[in-house]
């Protein structure tokens, strides 16, 4: 009598699961989209496209200032190094009215640099026989003991610094840095600054 009572409710159980369902799913239309969605373009959407740098064949000093001079060169002899360095890059300096392809800005300064040297010595050492009798390299031969030792030491360096500026939306478009040794002569110096400014832009235009 159980088993047949457990059976008529699990019918019942089933026939209530195949009845219609109560709930009925409902959605409200989607919006127009205003009238100015046409006509706007979003850009942050968008990856932006890549800078095409052969575009770039004249520039200028940004705000028509040239880079500072320094105790080792003046401003005359870095204007010059960086401008050489443009050059070698096919961008020509403008001298007239006309609207500039890129602004230039350079600069020197000094700067803290600290550097490691490692030195090994010979930490005493001892003598001892080897080899023996009827044997080769009969002798005596010695053993020496080397002791890692790092100085640390501070040096100064000149830093040259170059950033260019896209003429017309002002926009950075390339930095790039190197330094020189602060050591040598005045005219040693102007050579380093020169072979400083040749290495920051030795990687303009980027691949």
């Amino acid at each position: 009598m159980k088993t047949r009572s457990g059976l008529l409710l699990l019918c019942l159980g089933l026939a209530a699961c195949q009845g219609s369902n109560p709930y009925v799913a409902s959605s409200k239309p989607i919006p127009p989209a205003p009238p100015q969605a046409a006509n706007t373009f979003d850009r942050s959407a968008y990856p932006a496209p890549p800078r095409d740098y052969g575009r770039y064949r004249s520039w200028a000093w940004l705000n028509g200032q040239m880079p500072p001079g320094t105790a080792w060169a003046d401003s005359a002899q870095v204007a010059e190094a960086v401008s050489s360095a443009l050059d070698q890059r096919g961008l020509r300096p403008l001298h007239d009215n006309r609207a500039a392809d890129l602004f230039v800005s350079a600069d020197l300064r000094m700067e803290t640099r600290l550097r490691q040297v490692r030195d090994d010595y010979y930490n005493g050492g001892y003598y001892g026989g080897y080899g023996g009798y009827n044997r080769y390299n009969n002798g005596y031969g010695g053993a020496y003991a080397t002791v890692p030792i790092i100085r640390t030491y501070q040096e100064q360096v000149v830093v040259v610094h170059v950033d260019l500026f896209d003429a017309q939306s002002g926009q950075p478009v390339w930095s790039s840095s190197a330094e020189t040794s602060n050591r040598g002569t005045q005219s040693q110096q102007v050579d380093a600054i020169r072979e400083a400014v040749e290495k920051a832009m030795s990687a303009y235009p980027p691949s």
